[in-house]
């Protein structure tokens, strides 16, 4: 599995300002809408289901909510920059600036568990997330997170 396969370019965006993680689940519910014809209110909805389970904030600034919906045929990510960082409850206590959310079908096991690997394993490389905190050009940004794949495949 690739980012460029969950990961639409149009699925990519930077919010200047965002008041709290309700208000950026909503962004993420508009955004699941328009690229991939997702119902916000689902999406909203999974999401805080997801997080009232425990924080998706994994610290160093990122934080990776996801969860599992009804009406999904494949994992579906969206990726968000926030140029003012929010209080995620993070483990490391640290707010969050670096946003990578997943919406994946309810009976997506195994393809949603590599689809969270592979997006931490994209979000613990410090030269990726310098890149993307450098960058607020949403082209840019999916030219960024994409740009291992080729590298890796050479």
């Amino acid at each position: 599995m690739q980012l460029s396969q969950i990961l639409q370019p149009e699925a990519v965006k930077t919010i200047a300002s965002c008041t709290s993680k309700k208000r950026l689940f909503h962004d993420i519910g508009e955004m699941a809408e328009t690229c991939y014809g997702l119902k916000p209110s689902a999406v909203i909805e999974a999401l805080i289901e997801r997080e009232n389970l425990g924080p998706t904030g994994v610290g160093q600034g990122v934080a990776l909510p996801h969860a599992r919906m009804a009406g999904v045929d494949d994992v579906k990510g969206i990726f968000l920059r926030l140029e003012k960082p929010l209080n995620f409850d993070a483990v490391d206590r640290q707010p969050v600036d670096l946003v990578f959310a997943l919406i994946a079908p309810e009976s997506a096991g195994v393809d949603h568990l590599k689809a969270l690997a592979l997006v931490s394993r994209t979000f613990r490389n410090a030269s990726v997330c310098s890149k993307l905190r450098a960058n607020s050009d949403p082209v840019t940004l999916y030219t960024i997170l994409t740009a291992l794949e080729s590298s890796q495949a050479a």
